[in-house]
């Protein structure tokens, strides 16, 4: 049987203490649909996960956020974690490189808290979107149209609330993939 995503390249961008859950379920459903993934983060190296309200496993991160275009991608996952994305939306590369998918109409998919890196690209206006409760009012304060559903699509836009919801995440993040850009 055809893979849905062979022919696709998707970019998950990591910091220490991502949910480890949130990073490694999206990678397994990528990779089983024929998915080529680059682990990206700040630095080259090993990243430490988030696992059970404390430190987890390290993953190895194969490219430095400064090394990638995002022309070279169809696709970017963000996991959650609360210090993951605190890290990550301070970084001005991470922040054009995810910007350009929103501008191009490319999926991406974020849950939990990644879509607090998104509130940086200044590109959520009028996007419905759901994410982790804390950060609801942030989302909202950027424009966002905040639901609370396990997992929402806007356009190219998959957002889930928690590590409960990826069953759903994973299955719209692949299907939204296998559309392509959304204009």
């Amino acid at each position: 049987m055809e893979k849905k995503l062979s022919d696709k390249v998707v970019a998950i961008i990591i910091a220490d203490g991502f949910e480890q859950s949130e990073f490694e379920k999206p990678l397994k459903a990528l990779q089983d649909e024929g998915a080529t993934v680059d682990v990206i983060s700040i630095k080259k190296g090993k990243i430490k996960g988030w696992k059970d309200k404390n430190w987890g496993d390290e993953f190895e991160a194969t490219k430095a956020i400064n090394e990638v275009e995002s022309g070279n991608y169809d696709a970017v996952v963000l996991p959650g974690g609360v210090m993951n994305p605190d890290l990550l939306r301070q970084n001005d590369d991470v922040i054009d490189f995810i910007a350009d998918f929103l501008d191009e109409g490319k999926p991406v998919a974020a849950i939990c808290h990644g879509p607090w890196t998104l509130i940086e690209t200044h590109n959520l206006d009028g996007r419905t979107m759901t994410s982790y409760p804390s950060i609801k009012t942030d989302l909202i304060n950027a424009g966002v149209k905040w639901v609370d559903e396990e997992v929402v699509v806007d356009d190219g836009l998959v957002t889930s609330r928690n590590p409960q919801d990826l069953p759903a995440f994973c299955k719209k993040m692949v299907e939204e993939i296998a559309e392509g850009v959304h204009h």
